[in-house]
């Protein structure tokens, strides 16, 4: 923070890691949470230790700049999609910010042509993925891939949005 003058991005922090090993990896400070939940930790470490000063300015300036989480979840009705997508006689139940591009990653992964049954809009992409992979847990076949029935995939394809 020192070196730039301002709060950094997770782009600045992978750039300074390629020269500086010492670095932690940009996923570990994902772990803190959102830039406004980390920066109030940073802050509340520089509070009441001497030279932090300037950190902490920074620190409260990407906190005064910054929305609030839960308004920012609010703002967004949409963070993405669960699909069905069906190989041979396999379906993937996943998730994805761009279901076009993930069927055309998997796809290249195939022995099969893979193809989109059917998407479904989410805000909780990653719950209501967890929710259908529960559902069909016994028709697993391997990691995210189900053998299901005409019945189940008319189940999933009754939702448009979770």
């Amino acid at each position: 923070m020192r070196e730039l003058g301002h709060f950094p991005i997770i782009a600045e922090i992978r750039l300074k890691k390629r020269t500086d090993a010492s670095l932690p990896n940009d996923r570990t400070y994902k772990r803190f949470g959102s830039k406004q939940q980390f920066a109030m930790k940073i802050l509340d470490y520089c509070n009441g230790r001497e030279g932090y000063e300037g950190v902490a300015d920074m620190c409260r300036a990407t906190l005064d700049s910054g929305s609030h989480p839960a308004e920012e979840r609010e703002s967004k009705s949409v963070d993405g999609f669960i699909y069905l997508i069906r190989s041979g006689r396999n379906y993937k139940i996943g998730r994805s910010n761009s279901v076009g591009r993930r069927e055309y990653e998997l796809a290249i992964q195939l022995p099969d042509k893979a193809s989109t049954v059917h998407t479904i809009r989410t805000g909780d992409p990653t719950g209501i993925e967890a929710y259908w992979h529960k559902r069909f847990e016994a028709k697993r076949k391997n990691g995210e891939w189900f053998q299901l029935t005409p019945e189940d995939v008319s189940a999933f394809r009754r939702r448009k949005y979770m």
